[in-house]
């Protein structure tokens, strides 16, 4: 059904009048998606490197999933958390598969998977220490983004997300990413874990590297700390790997996913090991919409599509060829170009200046992006996107560096 044409015509009014400010968006209302592209309501298409910032796994409306949307929704909907549906065990099932032996919680965000491995985190300090509230010290690292939750505002050292929700949560401190020595002198007899995203996504594009990983496995075994990895932006085949951690082949205790899990459709998750899963027991955590048979419809949907379409190992193909290509407009424009950095399809260019300019210039010419870190352009395309995507746009990007980017 087409919207009421007032909504069309006066979207921007309807927004300015009883939306609440809190995002400074882009000067466009977008009205229909399908694969990688979107089209505003002037009709003019874009190309969508945002995908709902890393949501939008399988780009807009593809048929399988709209297909399962569609058929669920004719079936069962919502049921509550007191009662089972097999939608929820299957897709616990096949997470499990891919994490290791352990159990699934299901939420409804990134900032809900995270603030329950926080939970998790104080449950296992009370193991620890047999003292409610003394074991409690979660280190992160310095320009995480876990979220906008207190929970996950507290483990966010960063001025412009924690700045007017003070006083915070206690017990949090923070070390340099791949510096395992940082985290070391901070560990004391009151730290219950290590939280970290493995590719830094609001930070910048930085990625965790598989030595620092294990340097924080090794300190997480020596002190009995949870290894928590936030792979909410990061996981789900998005960094060519089902999550991000696995190429290094380290062990997690604890991960938290959303994102693209459900590839559009809100759902969040976390897993936690086997011997530490059971922290939880009935009544210490809850959640009304977790899981619901629609939300696990979606996800499953997503799943079953990486696999049908061999998604991750595409992922991982053209993202290299493609961070090889973006390389090249580092050294040919050393001005505005800092640094090209990620993995598979969560690429970020860092540049030496403000990327505003440089993000309204891609969005003029055709491409939809979202910054990153306060001066990095980060790329997220569906995973469904083709070198010819790719591609095109490189060669946006090119174009907007040559005639318009800052210097």
């Amino acid at each position: 059904m087409t919207p009421p044409s007032i909504v069309r015509t006066n979207t921007a009014e309807l927004y300015d009048a009883y939306v609440m400010k809190s995002y400074a968006r882009a000067p466009l209302t977008l009205v229909r998606g399908s694969g990688v592209s979107v089209w505003d309501d002037t009709g003019r298409e874009y190309l969508d490197f945002t995908s709902g910032v890393a949501v939008s796994a399988l780009g807009h409306c593809h048929p399988a999933w709209v297909a399962a949307i569609r058929h669920q929704a004719g079936e069962l909907i919502h049921t509550s958390n007191l009662f089972r549906h097999p939608l929820q065990g299957e897709l616990a099932r096949r997470l499990v598969q891919q994490a290791g032996p352990g159990r699934v919680f299901f939420c409804n965000s990134g900032a809900e998977a995270n603030e329950g491995l926080l939970k998790l985190a104080r449950l296992h300090g009370l193991k620890k220490s047999g003292v409610e509230g003394k074991c409690i010290k979660v280190i992160g690292a310095h320009w995480a983004f876990h979220g906008r939750t207190f929970g996950g505002m507290s483990a966010t050292p960063q001025e412009k997300i924690q700045k007017g929700f003070r006083p915070l949560l206690s017990g949090f401190a923070f070390g340099e990413l791949n510096n395992v020595p940082s985290f070391a002198e901070l560990i004391d007899e009151d730290t219950a874990a290590i939280f970290v995203e493995t590719v830094q996504g609001e930070g910048g594009i930085k990625v965790c590297t598989d030595e620092f990983l294990w340097g924080l496995r090794q300190l997480c075994d020596r002190h009995n700390l949870l290894l928590m990895l936030d792979e909410v932006q990061s996981g789900l085949g998005r960094t060519g790997a089902f999550y991000a951690f696995q190429p290094s082949g380290v062990r997690a205790d604890a991960i938290g996913m959303a994102k693209g899990l459900g590839g559009g459709y809100p759902i969040g998750a976390f897993w936690a090991a086997e011997k530490h899963a059971d922290l939880f027991t009935p009544g210490s955590h809850g959640s009304t919409f977790g899981g619901t048979p629609l939300a696990c419809a979606a996800a499953l949907a997503v799943l079953d599509t990486l696999e049908r379409e061999n998604l991750i190992a595409k992922v991982a193909a053209n993202g290299a060829a493609w961070k090889t290509e973006l390389e090249k407009l580092a050294a040919d424009f050393p001005r505005q170009v800092k640094a090209v950095t990620g993995r598979g399809y969560m690429l970020g260019i860092a540049l030496h200046a403000d990327p505003a300019p440089c993000l309204a210039a891609l969005r003029e010419s055709g491409l939809l992006v979202p910054s990153a870190g306060g001066n990095t352009i980060r790329l997220l395309p569906p995973l469904i996107a083709t070198p010819e995507h790719l591609t095109r746009a490189t060669a946006l990007i090119r174009g907007v560096l040559a005639t318009k980017a800052p210097v």
